[in-house]
């Protein structure tokens, strides 16, 4: 039989042709062949495929005709066209024509007589005589054959032809016809619905949504992969099971290259699919308006927005905009929110393909009534900022500026000074600095000192006397001094200083008010060499400040922090340092003073104390929102770090580069960048430190300081990589900035200590020496043990075999009383192989079996192995090591044991860390037991000389 393809967009089989490949479609296929055999065997037949687009409505009725084909029936297969709807007969005219060859009637002559229910169908434009013409032509061409009419979208199908459809289809009884109808979910009811889906021999068919693992079989067809479960479920929930979007979402992440897995899929939003967003558009362009404009509606108000919002927004009413929203749903396009009353798109990639598809002028209108929609409804500035900046709403309407401001001041709390930046110029384009209100200009000029400092300085020289409040006015001063010392210009920096201290002499207020300007002279100084080396030469650094007030508490601290970097009076430094974190605190003091006085106990030698402070600043303060956050989390891990805490050092690092892509890495990322790869390789994890190298960028392509460390980590990888000569140029180099940035105390960075090994490693003794004795000369008289540790380690290292074991006697001499745990571990491997070496076996063996169980204590594997190595060389046979002593430790015991190490009573241990007395007494009662202590404080000390939780690298040390 012939496959006859009639009308617009129609479409046939030809011989041969295969149906596509089903997924989850059987009970549908089962119900469509039952009914082409039927009619095949003389039963008339009525079935509705309905469903929403993309769920293959389509390609079901093309597959019915093949198969009716297949078993003899005549197919009549037509779609029906939107843009006919107008023309009477538009849908059954080409039907009509194939099933006879006499002309059709004229439906604009009048019927010859009336016939009853004539006036209702006068209203569609058909005679009755035009009806039973119709139903005759279907009637004449059954009775040569089975016949099968399948008409798609026939809910856009003319007024006329639904009537003619309606007509055959109450009197299909007797005739082997089986009309098949394809129908969107959602539209109006029609006659022709009216009268199918009330006879009885009418079958719907209603296509379901893909689950999860007819996801995963799309998947493996188009790919040849097996995708992730997660992936399911979550290709699942992005697109409703609609097997249009499936596919072209699968296809789209297999263009751009991204895996089927659930991190592929979250990553899909952040680039563009031009399949996924060819489907989506395809989709949406079917909808009506009220659809379209409810899709745009929430693709502009994002995520959970409020639906009586988004309503207004696609300017419709409840119920219109109900019936688009269960539309949207029923596309996979949009869902509801689960806790709130909103509704989002399903995807990041629908929600851009949506606004992609709405022009651009559309889409700024679109922003801007929903900037004002949620101004009137109460919402966070933040928010409605967000739709401003992407609206041609103007700053010069009051409403719009006053939001703007209010959501730069919470960028500012927030640490997001570039994002205040661009809210703010919005309300002072280019020019207009000079007729805007003071104090507007003065809050852009402080939010561009952090990251425009030189737009920063203009704007706020301009306005700073001009200003009206006088707290708005000091932090101008205060950003406008930063700003001039950033930027090398001391002296202009010292000018003002020196003019507010004149213009508030002699009251307490100014005096304090002068301290905390100097402070933040000093801060900003150290970003700028040239500036910092100058303040070095101009400024008084002494620190007999009482440090009774927060600003004289931030002066002390930044005095003491530069004091303490360049070796000048390193005692006061740390009393000073005491002294800020003794009588200061977070609610009184700011995030940057607490750091630099806790930075200052990190380079005076004191990790322990260090560590504890950087703590309590981390847990005690909400400086997740400074811009220094991943410089202050970096010197936290290398304080742990240094007392052997090692995958609590990897752990805060992680935290501290989250968001952060390596290879785009910024000065604030280079000091948790160098203390994750020192921390590598103190594990002994050489893999894991190459594989950080080649990611990160270059370190000598900026001077600031906090490369440097980068340079020495960097250093120590080549060495450990056998490559000597590769370290001491990155070794050299960072030695050179170190001592250009006054950063002269060898505690500060341990890069000569890694120099020296280089220089061991090429035969060059004497360099080693040099630098071995340059770091104990500093050190001993300093009080600096850990430094003086090392030091005398690396002049062991380079001594003759008769001067080394007493060098590395004092070495673990000095490093035993402090908590370098990894360090002291080392210089036990090295004294027991000294040992063994002069012929001291048992001495040797009680050394190395202490190291040994200390490397397996802190995770050092490469340190563990060569004390194992070691042993063995002196006829031990170690046993296997077994978890224990400090490194079992949970980190609240191992922070309670610390405190109480340190003589802290229960009851003061259980109010720093906002506990009850009686979780203190149980955290202590464990740890007397991990570490196998009978009881007593006294004891606890010795018992955590290994460290917490940590790991060890070869050759082990601190930096």
């Amino acid at each position: 039989m012939i496959v006859t393809p009639v009308g617009h967009g129609a479409y046939g089989t030809r011989d041969g042709e295969q149906p596509a490949r089903w997924v989850e479609r059987d009970r549908e296929l089962a119900v469509l062949g039952d009914l082409a055999r039927r009619t095949a065997a003389g039963h008339p037949g009525l079935v509705v495929v309905q469903g929403p687009d993309g769920f293959g409505r389509t390609s079901l009725l093309h597959t019915l005709a093949v198969h009716a084909r297949r078993l003899g029936l005549r197919v009549l297969h037509t779609r029906a066209d939107p843009n006919r709807r107008t023309l009477p007969l538009g849908t059954v005219r080409t039907l009509w024509r194939a099933m006879t060859a006499d002309p059709l009637p004229d439906l604009a002559a009048p019927p010859r007589r009336p016939v009853p229910g004539e006036a209702d169908r006068a209203r569609a434009g058909v005679s009755h005589e035009a009806l039973t013409e119709w139903h005759e032509a279907v009637r004449t061409t059954a009775a040569r054959g089975p016949l099968l009419i399948a008409i798609d979208d026939v809910h856009e199908a003319d007024p006329v032809s639904l009537r003619c459809l309606a007509y055959t289809a109450r009197r299909l009884a007797g005739l082997p016809v089986l009309l098949a109808l394809g129908r969107r979910d959602g539209d109006a009811w029609t006659p022709l619905d009216e009268a199918a889906m009330t006879q009885p021999l009418c079958r719907v068919v209603r296509p379901r949504p893909l689950t999860a693992p007819g996801v995963g079989r799309v998947a493996r067809r188009l790919t040849g992969a097996d995708p992730e479960t997660r992936f399911q479920a979550d290709c699942l929930a992005a697109t409703g099971g609609n097997p249009l979007l499936v596919t072209g979402l699968v296809t789209a992440l297999r263009e751009r290259g991204l895996p089927l897995t659930g991190a592929g899929l979250d990553a899909a939003g952040d680039h563009d699919l031009p399949a996924f967003r060819e489907c989506v558009i395809r989709l949406l362009r079917r909808q009506p308006p009220p659809t379209v404009r409810a899709a745009q509606a929430v693709a502009v108000l994002g995520d959970a927005a409020d639906r009586e919002t988004c309503a207004q927004l696609a300017r419709a009413d409840a119920t219109t905009f109900a019936r688009a929203l269960s539309a949207l749903d029923s596309l996979g396009l949009a869902h509801a929110s689960s806790r709130t009353d909103g509704w989002s798109l399903t995807h990041p990639a629908v929600r851009n393909a949506v606004l992609a598809d709405t022009p651009a002028g559309q889409r700024a209108a679109l922003h801007g009534r929903a900037a004002r929609l949620l101004h009137d409804g109460g919402a966070p500035a933040s928010d409605i900022a967000e739709h401003l900046l992407r609206s041609r709403v103007t700053a010069d309407q009051p409403w719009a500026r006053a939001v703007l401001r209010e959501a730069a001041r919470k960028a500012m709390l927030d640490g997001a000074a570039a994002r205040a930046v661009e809210l703010l110029r919005r309300c002072v384009p280019d020019g207009a600095a000079d007729a805007r209100d003071p104090d507007l200009v003065a809050e852009l000029g402080i939010a561009e000192s952090r990251v425009d400092t030189a737009a920063g300085i203009r704007h706020l020289t301009a306005v700073l006397d001009r200003v009206s409040r006088p707290g708005l006015r000091f932090a101008s001063l205060s950003a406008l001094v930063g700003g001039l010392a950033r930027t090398g210009q001391v002296d202009r920096a010292v000018t003002l200083l020196a003019r507010h201290r004149s213009a508030m002499a002699g009251t307490a207020a100014g005096a304090a008010s002068a301290r905390l300007l100097e402070a933040d002279m000093l801060m900003a100084a150290t970003d700028n060499l040239d500036a910092y080396t100058e303040l070095l030469n101009t400024e008084s650094f002494h620190m007999d400040l009482p440090g009774d007030t927060p600003e004289a508490r931030a002066l002390l601290a930044w005095r003491a922090v530069i004091s303490v970097c360049r070796m000048d009076h390193v005692p006061q430094a740390l009393t000073a340092a005491d002294t800020v974190i003794r009588m200061g605190g977070p609610t009184t003091d700011s995030t940057v003073t607490l750091a630099a006085a806790a930075s200052v106990l990190l380079y005076g030698d004191r990790p322990h104390e260090a560590d504890r402070a950087y703590r309590q600043l981390m847990d005690g303060t909400d400086a997740v929102r400074s811009q220094a956050y991943p410089t202050l989390l970096a010197l936290g891990a290398a304080a742990g770090e240094r007392l052997g805490a090692l995958d609590e050092a990897l752990r805060t690092t992680a935290k501290a580069l989250r968001k952060t892509r390596i290879a785009r890495a910024t000065r604030y990322e280079a000091l948790p960048l160098a203390v994750r790869l020192h921390t590598f390789l103190d594990q002994g994890d050489l893999t894991a430190a190459t594989g950080l190298a080649a990611e990160m960028p270059d370190p000598r392509a900026d001077d600031d300081w906090q490369w440097n460390e980068l340079l020495c980590a960097r250093g120590r990888l080549h060495l450990a990589q056998g490559e000597p000569r590769a370290a001491l140029r990155d070794l050299t180099e960072c030695g050179h900035r170190q001592r250009a940035w006054h950063r002269t105390n060898p505690a500060v960075s341990f890069w000569w200590y890694w120099a020296g090994r280089a220089h061991l490693a090429v035969g060059d003794r004497t360099a080693a020496v040099e630098l071995g004795e340059w770091a104990v000369s500093l050190a001993r008289p300093a009080g600096l043990p850990c430094a003086l540790g090392t030091g005398l380690e690396l002049l062991a290292e380079a001594a003759d075999e008769r001067d080394r074991l007493a060098l590395l006697d004092e070495a673990e001499s000095v490093l035993a009383p402090t908590r370098a745990a990894l360090l002291l571990a080392g210089v036990r491997v090295l004294r027991g192989r000294a040992l063994q070496r002069a012929g001291h076996i048992q001495a040797a063996r009680t050394v190395l079996r202490k190291s040994w169980r200390e490397a397996h204590s802190l995770g050092a594997r490469a340190l563990h192995a060569a004390a194992h190595q070691a042993l063995l060389a002196t006829g031990a046979r170690p046993r296997r090591a077994v978890s224990g002593g400090s490194g079992a430790l949970t980190r609240s015991e191992a922070q309670v044991a610390r405190l109480a190490a340190d003589g802290w009573s229960n009851t003061r241990i259980a109010d720093a860390l906002f506990v009850t007395r009686r979780t203190v007494e149980a955290h202590l009662t464990s740890v007397y037991r991990k570490l196998g202590l009978s009881s007593g404080r006294r004891e606890l000390r010795r018992g955590l000389e290994p460290g917490t939780d940590a790991g060890s690298a070869e050759p082990p040390h601190p930096r």
